[in-house]
């Protein structure tokens, strides 16, 4: 044991002096301020520059959700309502409710329908596009005002001629807007003038309501002759000249005739097999019994 705390001299100073440079090292350490001016300016770049690639980051997210474009709330997909953010709840009490043939026609009845959270309504209706006669219900005033003018039923010589009426006097009736108007006129030229007034109903487009009030300011009063036709003495190639009636309706047209010994009236055709029953009142104009 002796012999390992026997030093030399030399050994006894190395030994002093390394304790002497431990103990400054100490003292150093707990009494010495290391910070710096440069130090912290170092930190404070290191701050600004996390800043700032944290703000490109949120740009980048930003930059990378869907974008959003003006849609019909009406017409929702579940796919759709999902990524907008509604529960399949949500969802399902919109299409039950679209399926009850109702519409939604501003932000409050979407909300009142799928009962959405006023936060998700706030983020979401801003790009509702609903149409311009829900948007801009002004002209419909109008209308309603004229069709309430128009409501008495007008005598014959009150009503003005469909066949010389123009599209912009066709516009005055409550349901008619530009389209409508200009596909009338169009039909009107195509086959050379209403015949009678049931042939508006060929025009795409007019529901019955709105084909009864034009009814009740226009009629047709410079109909062209028709050429009728005797159902039970015509031929096939004449029955098939007819509109809506083809090859295989005149075939069983002629069969019915042949087995009932000849037609009594014309309500008798809706018992033909195929026969149009929904056009009959158009055919019927090109018809006649002896």
């Amino acid at each position: 044991m002796k012999s390992h705390f026997t030093f030399t001299k030399k050994q006894r100073s190395g030994i002093f002096l390394l304790l002497l440079i431990i103990f400054v090292g100490q003292c150093a350490y707990y009494f010495i301020d290391f910070s710096s001016e440069e130090f912290d300016t170092g930190t404070q770049d290191i701050f600004k520059f996390q800043a700032e690639i944290d703000s490109l980051r949120l740009e980048r997210l930003e930059a990378s959700k869907p974008v959003i474009f003006p849609f019909n709330p009406n017409y929702i997909t579940d796919f759709k309502g999902y990524s907008l953010g509604m529960s399949n709840e949500e969802i399902d009490r919109l299409h039950a409710f679209r399926e009850t043939n109702k519409w939604v026609n501003s932000s409050k009845d979407f909300q009142k329908v799928t009962k959405i959270s006023d936060s998700l309504l706030a983020e979401i209706s801003p790009y509702f596009k609903f149409p311009d006669w829900v948007t801009n219900p002004k002209t419909k005033a109008n209308y309603i005002n004229n069709y309430s003018n128009s409501a008495i039923p007008k005598t014959f010589a009150q009503k003005q001629d469909l066949n010389t009426a123009s599209a912009a006097e066709l516009k005055r009736i409550y349901g008619i807007g530009e389209k409508l108007s200009e596909r009338i006129v169009a039909y009107r030229k195509k086959y050379g003038d209403f015949v009678a007034d049931v042939q508006l109903q060929e025009v795409y487009g007019l529901s019955p309501e709105v084909i009864e009030r034009a009814l009740n300011e226009f009629t047709v009063k410079t109909a062209k002759p028709i050429v009728k036709i005797n159902i039970n003495k015509a031929t096939l190639d004449q029955l098939v000249t007819i509109k809506y009636i083809d090859y295989e309706i005149a075939h069983n047209i002629i069969e019915q005739r042949t087995l009932r010994e000849g037609f009594k009236t014309l309500d008798e055709l809706t018992k033909v097999k195929g026969f149009p029953i929904k056009k009959s009142e158009i055919i019927r104009l090109y018809l006649t019994i002896d």
